[in-house]
């Protein structure tokens, strides 16, 4: 994890993702994030194309440079798409945590796959991983990206609640798992509230996180389990 010392190149989808605001920044994969393979992935697959200036295109701003900071900023000082000292999480009505706490509790994909399910009746145990194994594992499942669209906006700011739909395809080995090449879709609903600054200071997420990993473990086994598993993959050459 070091401050960058390449260039950032600008994403028409993130307006945060700039080079003069962007200076500096200790990104978590040790320079900052292209968007160009899930942007193509995005373009490809999407159903709603949403006007400049719409409700719907400043929503899936907003939502697209959380993400975007969220998975790949070090510093909470750094972040600013959100007001960290306020910023609460929760996933599926589940006890609202803070930003540090999230961060405790892994971050990457970790809070958004909690699970009451038994320890040994999970299929993945997001407990068990940490932000960069999260990462890995899903960067080598869809080498792709996992685009993100905005089907519908309920409400815009400062309460905005949306639909939203993510999607890839399984073209890498997840876990032990062989990849399939099929579209794995996930659905869900989801609420953020901004403060009179415009900061992200709560956010809510309604989905089943079955309807991801459901799909990704369809893959017939490999050989072998875990890194070992994977490692054997020519896929893994193509992906960071």
């Amino acid at each position: 994890m070091a401050s960058s010392s390449v260039s950032v190149k600008e994403d028409k989808y993130r307006s945060l993702l700039r080079e003069d605001c962007e200076k500096n920044i200790k990104w978590r994969y040790g320079a900052p994030p292209n968007y160009d393979v899930v942007d193509k992935l995005f373009e490809d697959g999407r159903t709603k194309e949403w006007a400049p200036g719409s409700v719907e295109e400043q929503v899936q701003s907003i939502v697209k440079n959380w993400e975007m900071e969220m998975f790949h900023k070090v510093d909470l000082q750094d972040i600013r798409s959100v007001d960290p000292l306020k910023y609460t999480f929760s996933l599926n009505g589940r006890k609202e945590i803070s930003l540090e706490e999230k961060r405790k509790l892994g971050g990457g994909y970790i809070p958004l796959l909690q699970t009451s399910i038994p320890e040994k009746l999970r299929p993945y145990n997001p407990y068990a991983e940490t932000a960069e194994s999260s990462h890995k594992a899903f960067t080598t499942t869809f080498p792709r990206g996992f685009a993100l669209e905005i089907l519908h906006v309920y409400s815009g700011p400062p309460v905005i609640v949306y639909k939203f739909r993510h999607w890839g395809y399984m073209e890498g080995p997840f876990k032990a798992h062989a990849p399939t090449g099929q579209k794995i879709e996930l659905y869900g609903m989801a609420i953020f509230t901004l403060d009179e600054n415009s900061k992200i200071v709560k956010v809510e997420f309604f989905y089943d996180p079955a309807e991801l990993l459901g799909g990704l473990l369809k893959g017939a086994e490999i050989e072998g389990s875990g890194e070992d598993a994977v490692s054997r993959c020519p896929v893994l050459r193509n992906t960071g």
